[in-house]
């Protein structure tokens, strides 16, 4: 990972966990006196801020080591190459947890019908990641070069 890619990471990590703060703090300000009242589910209000808070942890750290991988001769290119995965890894968590909250939102207002919807949207997301993360990821020195994985860049 070039060092401009990973700054660029940096900088949308770190977009994505201010998101993540703005709607967890949505969340508190428009829910939490219907939870507090009896009007919403419980668990799944709760069960959803756990998920809010692990996608914005998710997101911090991974900016914490796309930053490492931003540091050129700093540091070595096998400790560059790892921090970029780890915050390939880490982005992708906070990815799937971020688009999973909608789902939990839906049931903690009772809207059944479209939380499943959202909820198949968001398997169909998960299987996709599933599929096609291999081949974006940041590669190191072990891993199988690209012509052996099936991945044929354009």
């Amino acid at each position: 990972m070039t060092a401009d890619l990973a700054a660029a990471n940096v900088n949308r990590t770190y977009q994505l966990a201010a998101s993540s703060i703005a709607i967890f703090t949505f969340l508190l300000f428009f829910l939490y006196p219907r939870f507090v009242s009896g009007a919403v589910h419980a668990v799944p209000f709760q069960v959803t801020l756990i998920v809010m808070g692990v996608a914005t942890f998710s997101f911090a750290f991974a900016s914490f080591y796309y930053y490492g991988a931003s540091l050129g001769d700093r540091i070595d290119d096998a400790a560059r190459a790892q921090y970029a995965r780890r915050g390939d890894r880490l982005w992708l968590l906070g990815c799937v947890m971020l688009f999973l909250a909608p789902s939990l939102i839906l049931v903690t207002v009772r809207l059944f019908f479209v939380a499943s919807a959202w909820f198949v949207l968001w398997l169909v997301y998960v299987l996709f990641l599933v599929h096609n993360f291999p081949h974006v990821r940041t590669e190191g020195k072990a891993e199988i070069p690209q012509s052996d994985r099936g991945f044929r860049a354009p």
